[in-house]
């Protein structure tokens, strides 16, 4: 799995976040001592947004900050990796696994493309990359680790507007809270959506009632093609760097070096026997 807070998909969507103002947002500021004083005040606004008590108390209940996701937070590295280091050491291994998913999940793949139109490849590509095909999709309680992160002051209105986004997928039953395990830093699923991601670009693509990126494939896959049309995929154009819809794979992830392996990774995959 690739820690990447500053490149995961919803940071390459957020929208401009409105400042909160109210007397109750500003009597418990982010960082202070009282965890407590401040996650019952962001209960009250999330039930001011429309979450219903339900989703808030099933979500929210003895939630604790994790010190283990602030260290995390302060200790990313600057990617340094070129290239050729990074794609080398990515690409063979998945390979050949990534040509039998193509070959696994192919119609349902020809399905996607035909209502988003972006090829199975590149989807495949990212799968791979993101959470080795579903294998990785890590172990964080998604919950706890966006509101630790929405406490810290670093970033708090980023994550307290990912930590409200995770409650409406709770509330429109798409998950459950126990359900929502991921990345340190809130990406959840095996192309590891952000929450604004997930209710922005997830869909039922397989039409059991609910959008499950974590466990159903189909779902998965669209919702990863949904995301990429989203931005201005151009069906049936090239992928490689320097054209359009490279330029949409950097909006997936805006490190140059992890967009064009994913380019590289799905034009392998195309040219596979």
């Amino acid at each position: 799995m690739i820690a990447r807070v500053l490149t995961a998909p919803a940071f390459a969507c957020f929208a401009v976040l409105l400042a909160l103002t109210s007397p109750a947002r500003a009597a418990v500021p982010c960082g202070t001592g009282n965890f407590d004083a401040w996650l019952a005040e962001l209960k009250t606004e999330a039930a001011a947004k429309g979450i219903s008590q339900n989703a808030i108390n099933a979500a929210l209940t003895g939630v604790t900050p994790d010190q283990s996701v602030l260290n995390r937070d302060r200790g990313q590295k600057v990617f340094s990796q070129t290239f050729e280091e990074f794609s080398g050491r990515m690409v063979p291994p998945r390979l050949t696994r990534g040509s039998n998913m193509l070959k696994q999940y192919g119609s349902v793949l020809s399905r996607i493309e035909q209502s988003y139109g972006v090829p199975g490849e590149v989807l495949v590509a990212i799968w791979g990359l993101e959470t080795d095909f579903g294998v990785n999709v890590g172990k964080f309680p998604t919950i706890r680790a966006l509101a630790t992160l929405a406490h810290d002051c670093r970033r708090a209105e980023q994550f307290r507007g990912e930590l409200m986004d995770a409650l409406r997928i709770v509330d429109r039953g798409d998950l459950q809270p126990a359900e929502m395990r991921g990345a340190w830093a809130g990406e959840i699923g095996q192309t590891q959506f952000m929450p604004s991601s997930w209710m922005k670009y997830a869909v039922d693509f397989d039409g059991n009632g609910r959008r499950d990126l974590i466990r159903n494939v189909p779902d998965v896959l669209a919702s990863t093609a949904n995301y990429l049309k989203g931005y201005g995929w151009q069906k049936g154009k090239d992928w490689e760097p320097g054209s359009p819809n490279f330029a949409i794979i950097q909006q997936w992830n805006k490190s140059e070096v992890y967009a064009r392996t994913i380019a590289t990774f799905a034009t392998q995959l195309a040219r596979a026997p």
